[in-house]
């Protein structure tokens, strides 16, 4: 959306990384590029290093804005110890590593983790709710710079192509997937948001092919339920696509392709301001990809619901039973 400028809204996965997502399945864990350092290099590290690192990683709300210096001193070690452990894993230079950290730390923010930084700042609540409200327009200015207008018109045209649609969200994303299928139903595509267990998700997907669209909605670490959806869906030759808030995210991993919407907050829960805002913008390129189709549904719509009882009555328009409750 916005300034017409490509990124990293949507891309195709490379065959490297397809090879790799096509036999993850559920009991491939998920590692941060950090992680996955530090487990190769394991083997050939000291103690002493393994524990300087599982503690560096452990703590990174609280180390991944240090220099190289600073951190040094938080442990009690010289600055050339830290560059020679950090050497180990193949960086070459600390703000490689520094920027690893600060994705680990991205990727690993919990509730907790949030809360915990926001309450050591003993700002008024006043302030905190400032703070709020501005992260979430850097979050919308985030958004624009990340998804062109074009990415957007390219995924509804893609919907649009679709026989099926399957949207997979669960917990606080179960919100972001109904209201994408509701607003997509709502413009005659064929879309669903299923709910409950996991096999019930796994059940839909058995019942897509080639022709269907996977749409998985998850942030940060990711839900195990989603990712293992979205991966099923690949391994079935399903396309897939991703809404997440980073690029190195398990969904941006094993998703033919992604939009970034971040979802920053400075307190316990994450804001979906920005991927409502992404949904939307599909919704209104999705009504214009077939205008006729929209007018005549949302015409047959309004029509019922004028003879309709879903309307909290005007003036006037109350009887006893609307009244009362019922009959008196």
């Amino acid at each position: 959306m916005g300034n017409g400028r490509s990124s990293t809204d949507s891309r195709t996965v490379r065959p490297s990384e397809s090879s790799d997502a096509a036999g993850a399945g559920a009991t491939k864990p998920w590692r941060t590029p950090l992680e996955e350092r530090l487990r190769r290099a394991e083997p050939a590290l000291s103690a002493k290093r393994r524990k300087l690192l599982r503690t560096i990683l452990s703590h990174a709300e609280d180390t991944y804005f240090l220099t190289s210096r600073k951190l040094a001193e938080r442990y009690g070690v010289d600055a050339a110890t830290i560059v020679r452990t950090i050497q180990a894993l193949g960086y070459e230079k600390y703000g490689d590593f520094a920027s690893d950290l600060r994705s680990h730390f991205v990727l690993n923010i919990t509730p907790y983790t949030v809360m915990k930084a926001a309450a050591r700042e003993h700002r008024p609540i006043a302030a905190h709710v400032e703070h709020s409200l501005e992260m979430d327009m850097r979050n919308l200015t985030a958004l624009r710079a990340r998804i062109d207008t074009k990415a957007v018109v390219a995924l509804a045209r893609r919907l649009d192509r679709a026989r099926r649609t399957l949207v997979i969200g669960v917990d606080l994303a179960a919100t972001l997937s109904y209201l994408l299928a509701y607003l997509l139903v709502t413009l005659g595509f064929h879309a669903e948001a299923p709910v409950g267990s996991t096999g019930h998700v796994q059940q839909k997907i058995n019942l897509l092919g080639p022709k269907d669209l996977v749409i998985a909605i998850s942030f940060g670490r990711c839900l195990r339920e989603t990712v293992n959806a979205a991966i099923r869906a690949r391994e079935r030759g399903v396309p897939t696509f991703g809404i997440t808030d980073s690029e190195r995210t398990p969904i941006a991993r094993y998703c033919d392709s992604y939009w970034i919407a971040p979802i920053a907050n400075p307190t316990f829960n994450g804001s979906y301001v920005a991927p409502v805002a992404a949904i939307n913008a599909l919704a209104v390129a999705c009504a214009h990809i077939r205008p006729q189709r929209t007018l005549a549904l949302l015409k047959q719509k309004q029509d019922e619901l004028e003879t309709s009882t879903r309307w909290f009555p005007l003036d006037g328009q109350f009887d006893d039973r609307d009244r009362f409750g019922g009959e008196q």
